[in-house]
C-alpha cells in the first residue's frame, strides 16, 4: 500500500470519527494538511477542495450548529465524497 493510500485511509478513519461524535476537528486537519504524499498524488484542484472544506469545518467548529453558515455534517459529508473521488484517482 502506498503511503498516499495509508494517508487516505488515515483521513477517512478521522472523519469517520468526527460523524460517530469521536475524534476533532483538529486532528482531521491536521492529519490532512500534513498528507503530502497524498497531495501530491492529486491533481492540484484536488488540494485546493480539500483546504476549502477543511477551513470551513474548521469555522464550524469554532461556532454552536445553530449560529454558523456551515453545517458539520454536510462538511463531513462532503469530505467523504472527496475521500472517495480522490481514491479513485490513486486508483487510476
Amino acid at each position: 500500500m502506498s503511503s498516499a493510500t495509508q494517508q487516505l485511509d488515515a483521513i477517512a478513519v478521522r472523519i469517520a470519527a468526527l460523524g460517530g461524535g469521536s475524534g476533532s476537528v483538529t486532528a482531521l486537519s491536521d492529519e490532512a494538511r500534513g498528507s503530502t504524499e497524498l497531495l501530491g498524488a492529486l491533481p492540484p484542484r484536488y488540494g485546493e477542495v480539500l483546504l476549502n472544506l477543511l477551513d470551513r469545518l474548521e469555522s464550524s467548529a469554532l461556532f454552536s450548529e445553530e449560529s454558523c453558515s456551515f453545517s458539520q455534517k454536510d462538511l463531513l459529508d462532503n469530505l467523504q465524497v472527496w475521500v472517495d473521488k480522490a481514491r479513485g484517482q490513486l486508483v487510476s
